[in-house]
């Protein structure tokens, strides 16, 4: 798997993945604190609700860390879909395999033979034709292969930074004491420096601020807030102007306002306009680049709801309705939408929750996906 090649894409506004520093939104301050803290020893807890930027600053991170140090080795995966060790082994695994076959000094041969015992294979995306790797370890083995992941951190040599992301996934695992497992690993480990980064703020600091937890007070702590609206701006403005186009200032504070700055929402719909505008001058354009979106998602949101109950359904288009519900279980709620009775809702909301389709900010409780809730609220107003 040769080392990815400068690319150069025709859309500056990346809202998956990451395509380097030109196509990343400042996080100055937050990725020298990050790499501050990491290379002084202190591992790092990054919390934030989904869509607003963590996982590309955690990639922009690397990127420095790697423009600083060519030996580092920086491994990122994210566990979000795993449900249990196994699944975990593999996926930090599968991430350690990719990360050394990008190290142009290492052959694919050499890999391949250091890591047999997971047996490593590599195929193409049945999509992109794109080189993939997987791993396959005994589930009978799984405690002994994530400890010989570990070992190969320890013996490595190198300076190690790892990212686990969604990491509050673990506490859903089957199988009992994963969090005391993982930390009996890595707080021996002196070269490795690890970033734990969740969506779940509730779960995230119970288990790194609960004395009752093996994470107890471990690491450093941050909270990452939305991008300063002017930096964005200026962000978005210049790339606008570089294909000698113009982006209104008060247009761009009405789209930083609909989506409170969450960085991937305003990326999405900043993609759009790059594509469809040169000079974006009046709101309807930012009208109908959203609804361009929707109507892209419309067949998925139909889908989302043919999987609820009647009174999921209806709970869900009523918090999209009132924008933020601060008591859900309030006789004036209640009858306002109809809902069925308050112990009907409670039942409702917990399965919303667990499925991510609702949030509960210090504010009330939101629709978590934004795109959702304008779709619910145009299709059943």
């Amino acid at each position: 798997m040769p080392k990815r090649k400068a690319y150069k894409p025709r859309n500056p506004f990346i809202y998956e993945g990451y395509e380097g520093p030109d196509y990343f939104c400042d996080r100055t301050e937050e990725t020298e604190n990050i790499i501050s803290s990491l290379k002084n020893g202190r591992n790092l807890t990054l919390v934030s609700p989904r869509k607003i930027g963590k996982t590309g600053l955690i990639l922009h991170t690397f990127d420095k860390i790697k423009q600083q140090d060519k030996d580092a080795v920086c491994i990122y995966t994210d566990i979000f879909h795993t449900q249990n060790q196994y699944d975990f082994v593999q996926s930090l695994g599968k991430a350690i395999v990719e990360e050394r076959l990008l190290d142009t000094r290492s052959s694919m041969a050499k890999v391949l033979n250091y890591f047999s015992q997971w047996r490593p294979t590599i195929s193409p995306d049945p999509v992109t034709g794109i080189p993939t790797v997987s791993v396959s370890i005994e589930r009978t083995n799984t405690e002994y292969t994530l400890n010989s992941i570990f070992e190969y951190l320890k013996r490595s040599g190198k300076e190690v930074y790892v990212a686990i992301d969604e990491f509050q996934t673990i506490t859903d695992y089957p199988e009992q004491g994963t969090e005391a497992l993982l930390r009996s690993y890595i707080q021996f480990i002196h070269n490795a420096h690890f970033i734990f980064s969740g969506s779940k703020q509730h779960l995230m600091y119970e288990m790194f601020g609960s004395p009752k937890r093996p994470f107890y007070q471990s690491t450093a702590m941050m909270t990452l807030q939305p991008l300063h609206e002017e930096i964005y701006y200026d962000f978005a403005s210049r790339w606008f102007k570089a294909k000698k186009g113009f982006f209104n200032g008060e247009v761009f504070h009405q789209l930083y306002t609909l989506f409170e700055g969450y960085t991937w929402y305003l990326q999405s719909v900043l993609n759009r306009l790059y594509e469809m505008e040169l000079h974006v001058t009046d709101y309807q354009q930012v009208r109908e680049a959203i609804l361009s979106i929707l109507k892209d998602k419309s067949s998925q949101y139909e889908m989302v709801l043919t999987f609820l109950t009647d009174n999921q359904r209806s709970l869900l288009k009523a918090i999209a309705k009132d924008n933020c519900v601060a008591q859900l279980q309030a006789n004036d709620f209640i009858r306002k939408h109809e809902l069925p009775s308050a112990s009907s809702i409670k039942k409702a909301l917990t399965v919303l929750k667990d499925k991510d389709l609702v949030y509960q900010t210090t504010k009330g409780y939101i629709v978590y996906d934004r795109f959702l809730d304008l779709w619910l609220k145009r299709t059943f107003n």
